[in-house]
């Protein structure tokens, strides 16, 4: 694979060392994938590549800040890995499912796995509906995938009795809270949170709706 040029400010540099202390090198292999066989493959536009790492790959990855050491997680729609595989990298210690129906999808994820060497993430090709009753976790991630009052009924029968939803969003964020109202209850869910993440570090913070049971 040839190098691609993806742009990196001085910024996002220093916020990437933050985020991946020595498991930077995985980050930019994975960066290289998405510019090269992810593009190819129809997982990112070509026009993201200028924007890989800060819309992308660091807006994803600040997640790590909310999870617990330890923690098991699934990534609904996990597509070219975000926010899944950005986690997995940064932090080796998360158990983490990438749920993925799209065969296409899957075998990228698959092979990008097995060149980064990452032993804490596993692919399953499925609907997150179809593993209610295989999976549980401590938390469901999700991004770019539905709005909040589908992602409740598509995420929280994957968390555990204490787990949460982790939900990547932007500008919208409280509209879409304001609309999942019926399915928070059908859900037994509690008021959502909604979280600024990576002040300190990125150019523009990521917006994140937790969402717990009652």
């Amino acid at each position: 694979m040839s190098t691609p040029a993806v742009p990196i400010s001085a910024t996002e540099q220093k916020a990437a060392e933050h985020i991946f202390g020595d498991r930077l090198p995985l980050a930019e292999r994975y960066v290289e994938h998405l510019a090269t066989s992810g593009i190819e493959r129809g997982l990112i536009g070509p026009r993201e590549v200028p924007r890989l790492w800060g819309r992308h790959v660091l807006n994803c990855a600040i997640m790590a800040e909310l999870m617990p050491e330890g923690a098991t997680l699934a990534d609904v729609g996990s597509g070219a890995g975000l926010p899944g595989l950005t986690l997995a990298i940064a932090r080796p210690d998360l158990r983490i499912n990438l749920i993925e129906p799209l065969e296409r999808r899957t075998i990228w994820l698959n092979e990008v796995i097995e060149d980064l060497g990452l032993e804490n993430v596993e692919v399953l090709r499925a609907r997150s509906e179809q593993l209610f009753d295989e999976v549980s976790v401590d938390i469901v991630t999700a991004r770019a995938v539905s709005a909040l009052k589908n992602l409740i009924g598509m995420c929280m029968p994957l968390a555990n009795s204490s787990g949460e939803l982790l939900a990547l969003k932007g500008r919208s964020a409280a509209d879409e809270i304001a609309a999942a109202g019926k399915e928070l209850k059908k859900h037994k869910c509690a008021e959502p949170e909604i979280l600024t993440v990576g002040a300190d570090v990125l150019e523009e913070p990521s917006t994140v709706v937790r969402v717990r049971r009652r």
